[in-house]
């Protein structure tokens, strides 16, 4: 492991050690509620959640669990709904229970819940109301038990800002379905839980993988893997309890997750909890109540600036921006600090790494960079065939040892086998990301393994080339793919969204033709299509292997060549 990076370590640290808590995750509910009894945790459009009433009602819905559903120690109890307060206290109230948490993604449907439940074997879920009827035809098939929660029960009578989405006013609904709680009778049992048996080296969560391969698969982390990302990142930006963070990210994402909801909880700071992503919203919450750190994925920093009004919200109590996902381009950062005066900072971080592994020095961030190894983290970019570890500026794949590195996947030995590589002793995940690190030891995302178009024997990274054409000023979005080509086998093709103001004014002509002069001729697009919008996972993701089997699907029928 390269060193280089070390002249670049945030200059407020003492060392590149992380001394952790050796305690259970729910001991940081406990602290700050001792602390701080009074003050607002989360604030759900206006109304307030203080440590001390989210600490009560944890404890009173693990009580529920233990007693009424029969969870035990080291189950699986999933955990289903958007951003709320309910979503903080069935995170917290599992692990309480000494269970284990298995976040999922609310646009998933019932045939999609059915792995999930099937493969991590979870017996009880706790739900929102309107994803209620998705999660329901599973009782019996797996599912013993079902939490039902009502957005609306933690609403106050007059509601701050701009008006909720309406799945979050309607009212509770009565169901009598067999198998079924209410939220607020699980609250309100009475049951208290038993004292907790868990450790660091117990299981805490288990994130599902986005399944780009094959099924989605669990990334068990422990108690102690979850407190390494929870307070390296607090470490790492100087974070104190009053600040006040947006929760934008959705919280069944590791980023949204470990940065908008356990490392405030850690703090002791205040979160604002949106549902969903609303560029409105966000800008009317960050004047309202003073927010001073957001995170946002490359996407909605984009949206969010796209906003005509933006001009006229009160920005100035910000103090840091950052997220991950994918690299965020420069045309596009550049713009965010004209508006909002402040850098983007980068890291960079999975599913299997339960958040970040590489983060941006404060002192001195750098653009389109996932910056450096964090605490007790080695990292390197090796060759993806021999695994040799590569000099600066060439490009192979990123590997990374450290103590949030997930265990392995549930349930699947060959697939954790498959993951995993030992160099010099040391376990290695293989990211599967392409990368480069530079002269100073910072890493820079290059791609996806398997995301690169062969344009004629020319290697073109799509991530480049969406760097570059978000510098069109009519350019809003952008996701590069590859198309078939009878002679140069792919070809580079971008499906474009356009800004407002520039739509059926701009003809797919003149992007070819600006992005020709703009990049090298192999990596020009040679077909634009414009769309309205781009799709993206839940997570706020841009799915690019959609449009990219999308593309392919059109061919398929008169192409002999194969993938």
């Amino acid at each position: 492991m390269s060193d280089r990076h070390h002249a670049h370590w945030p200059a407020h640290l003492p060392g590149r050690h992380l001394t952790l808590p050796q305690t259970h995750l729910y001991r940081n509910v406990e602290v700050s509620a001792l602390r701080y009894p009074d003050k607002p945790f989360l604030v759900f459009y206006g109304a307030e959640l203080s440590f001390a009433r989210f600490r009560d009602e944890s404890e009173r819905l693990a009580g529920t669990l233990q007693r009424e559903c029969g969870v035990a120690r080291g189950d699986r109890v999933l955990l289903f709904m958007q951003n709320c307060p309910q979503f903080a206290i069935g995170f917290y109230a599992i692990l309480r229970a000494d269970a284990v948490v298995v976040p999922v993604n609310p646009m998933n449907l019932t045939l999609e819940l059915e792995h999930f439940v099937t493969d991590s074997g979870a017996k009880v879920a706790i739900v929102a109301q309107e994803l209620y009827a998705q999660m329901a035809p599973l009782i019996g098939k797996g599912l013993e038990r079902i939490i039902v929660a009502a957005y609306s029960d933690y609403l106050p009578r007059a509601v701050d800002g701009p008006a909720p989405p309406a799945f979050v006013t309607e009212p509770r609904q009565s169901i009598g379905d067999s198998g079924v709680t209410l939220w607020g009778d699980a609250i309100e049992s009475g049951h208290t839980p038993e004292p907790i048996a868990a450790g660091p080296d117990d299981l805490a969560v288990m994130p599902y993988t986005s399944g780009t391969t094959g099924r989605p698969k669990g990334c068990m982390h422990t108690h102690r893997g979850v407190m390494y990302n929870t307070i390296g990142t607090v470490n790492w930006f100087g974070g104190q309890q009053d600040g006040v963070f947006l929760a934008t990210l959705p919280f069944f994402h590791v980023t949204g997750m470990q940065g908008s909801m356990n490392a405030p909880l850690y703090l002791g700071a205040t979160v604002i909890v949106l549902p969903r992503w609303d560029r409105i919203a966000v800008a009317d919450a960050i004047e309202r109540h003073g927010v001073t750190n957001l995170h946002m994925i490359t996407a909605m920093v984009v949206d969010l600036l796209a906003d005509p009004e933006i001009g006229r919200y009160d920005l100035s109590s910000l103090r840091r921006v950052g997220g991950g996902g994918a690299s965020m381009p420069e045309a596009v950062a550049q713009r965010m600090h004209e508006v909002i005066g402040l850098p983007y900072f980068e890291g960079y971080g999975m599913s299997e790494t339960i958040a970040p592994t590489h983060l941006n020095p404060p002192q001195n961030p750098k653009k389109q960079c996932l910056g450096i190894p964090m605490f007790d983290v080695d990292s390197r970019v090796v060759d993806p065939e021999t695994l040799a570890e590569l000099p600066p500026g060439e490009v192979g794949e990123i590997i990374v040892s450290g103590p949030q590195v997930m265990l392995g996947y549930w349930g699947d030995v060959a697939a954790t086998h498959a993951a995993f590589v030992t160099i010099d002793g040391k376990r290695f995940l293989r990211t599967g990301d392409l990368g480069t690190t530079d002269a100073d030891g910072y890493f820079f995302m290059v791609d996806r393994l398997k995301r690169m178009i062969n344009a004629a024997g020319f290697k073109v990274w799509p991530a480049e080339v969406e760097s570059l054409l978000y510098h069109h000023p009519a350019i809003q979005e952008a996701c590069v793919i590859a198309a078939r080509d009878e002679k140069r086998g792919e070809t580079v093709k971008a499906v474009i969204v356009l800004r407002a103001e520039h739509a059926g004014k701009v003809s797919e002509q003149e992007i070819i033709d600006w992005a020709r002069t703009h990049m090298a001729a192999y990596k020009a697009p040679r077909i634009i299509e414009f769309a309205e919008s781009i799709p993206k996972s839940g997570a706020g993701k841009v799915q690019w292997r959609v449009l990219q089997e999308r593309e392919f699907q059109k061919t398929l029928p008169c192409c002999k060549t194969t993938l």
